[in-house]
């Protein structure tokens, strides 16, 4: 794993996330963590959350995506973005340090 590069956030993914937070009235904060589980080790959890005092925070326009320092190294260089199909619309990360990942792309093993 590189650790030098923290995850990038798409322009998509914070455009969403303003409209998330107009719609719920306040600001809001998208956290991404990586928990052991899943049918390939690791799967992430994503949720809107409040800041904790040693997260890492990518900020654009007043939008926030928080990563914790647990999960950062699994996510270093990794493409946090937003994705709208014809089958739904979610948060998804492109992880380059994945080595596989189920079909749903929601687990993952390094």
């Amino acid at each position: 794993m590189d650790l030098t590069l923290p995850p990038r956030v798409t322009d998509r993914a914070f455009e969403r996330l303003a409209e998330i937070a107009e719609s719920a009235g306040n600001p809001c904060a998208l956290r991404i963590a990586v928990e052991g589980g899943g049918c390939s080790g690791f799967q992430y959890d994503i949720k809107l959350d409040d800041p904790a005092p040693d997260d890492l925070v990518l900020e654009k326009g007043g939008q926030k995506v928080l990563v914790d320092p647990v999960s950062l190294p699994f996510l270093s260089n990794a493409v946090i973005d937003f994705s709208e199909e014809l089958i739904g619309a979610r948060f998804v990360i492109e992880n380059p340090n994945a080595s596989s990942s189920c079909g749903c792309g929601v687990s993952f093993s390094i």
